[in-house]
């Protein structure tokens, strides 16, 4: 059985890493096809967006008032670790690969490590796990697809600057 602090930083974490993570590669690679600006945005998600996921996952377990100040820092590191190194992950096959494929790789990445945390899920709450799945990655998708145009709309707006 797993305990609450990890459940809480590691699911929070890895998902939230996923989509901001992917998000802002997304849209950065849309924007500006650089892979020196997606590179320093993955660093800067692993760091800034990880400090403040687990600083709201801190306040959050304080405002429920049910856990005791070990659990709630728990719940913290893990939330920070498990984003910090999950965002990180990202930036490997940025660094080796054409800046194109390593999206490419990248999505199918946070997707399919999505999929298997859904999946999880699901047989933990005995629900049918493909409405899961569908779920989380129907959202996952849709941040991709919106940050993908807005980091179009960027280029075509002011990539001449």
């Amino acid at each position: 059985m797993v305990n609450h602090p990890f459940k809480v930083g590691f699911s929070f974490g890895v998902t939230s890493g996923i989509i901001t993570t992917l998000g802002l590669m997304v849209g950065l690679h849309s924007g500006t096809q650089s892979k020196f600006v997606v590179i320093g945005g993955i660093l800067i998600i692993a760091i800034a967006d990880a400090f403040s996921d687990a600083f709201g996952i801190h306040v959050s377990e304080e405002s429920e008032n049910k856990h005791d100040s070990k659990e709630i820092w728990a719940s913290t590191i893990y939330t920070f670790l498990s984003k910090f190194l999950f965002a990180l992950s990202f930036i490997i096959p940025v660094i080796f690969l054409d800046l194109t494929i390593a999206i490419v790789l990248s999505v199918i990445w946070g997707l399919l490590v999505l999929s298997i945390l859904s999946l999880n899920i699901a047989k933990e709450q005995r629900k049918k796990p493909w409405k899961v799945i569908l779920e989380h990655l129907t959202i996952t998708l849709l941040v991709i697809i919106i940050t993908h145009f807005v980091g179009d709309w960027i280029y075509s707006t002011f990539g001449f600057l």
